[in-house]
């Protein structure tokens, strides 16, 4: 079965974007930026990929899951971010997007539910927080850049949901000089 996988930069504070959905406070340069793009890569916008010259196989990801606020970042200019990807977005009411991007207005946890038993590799959910909570129940793995950055506020890693506790374990952790700290937890599952 797939895993869906939470893979987001995160401030020590807890939030993947401030207030207003910014996010260029975050260090996109540093020693932390190869170890993450070696494993990661298809988590890299396509044409920022091409841009610095990093492969993208698919490898890790096929499938990339976002909320509406997070897919309307690269509005209007970019408006299919990770077209290497099947790209999916949550919306009841912005369902006129690019062709490369399949809006679903049901129900995401039904949703992701189906896509985990397909063949395929992970799942990326990309962001937010608000469908993150939605689907905290459902993610099989949580991979945290923390960055060394206070925000304040904005949007948390988690919004506030209505899901019983879900207990992870670190599986590896790798601080970098930039100060960023990656950690990659695997859900604990009951035995």
């Amino acid at each position: 079965m797939r895993e869906l996988v939470y893979y987001v930069a995160v401030t020590l504070d807890g939030y993947i974007a401030g207030p207003n959905g910014e996010f260029d406070a975050f260090l996109f340069e540093g020693d932390h930026m190869d170890g993450i793009n070696d494993r990661y890569a298809d988590a890299i916008p396509t044409d920022l990929a091409a841009m610095v010259g990093v492969s993208q196989s698919a490898e890790m990801f096929d499938t990339v899951l976002m909320g509406w606020n997070t897919y309307a970042v690269g509005l209007p200019d970019a408006i299919s971010p990770y077209r290497h990807l099947k790209q999916y977005v949550f919306s009841r009411s912005n369902t006129a997007l690019s062709e490369d991007v399949e809006t679903v207005t049901g129900d995401p946890v039904a949703f992701v539910r189906d896509l985990k038993a397909q063949e395929g590799r992970s799942i990326w959910l990309c962001g937010g927080g608000q469908l993150a909570a939605t689907l905290a129940e459902e993610i099989d793995r949580l991979v945290l850049k923390r960055q060394p950055l206070l925000f304040g506020d904005g949007i948390p890693l988690f919004a506030k949901g209505e899901y019983a506790p879900v207990q992870f374990e670190a599986e590896a952790t790798t601080a970098y000089e930039s100060g960023v700290v990656f950690t990659e937890y695997v859900r604990r599952r009951a035995v």
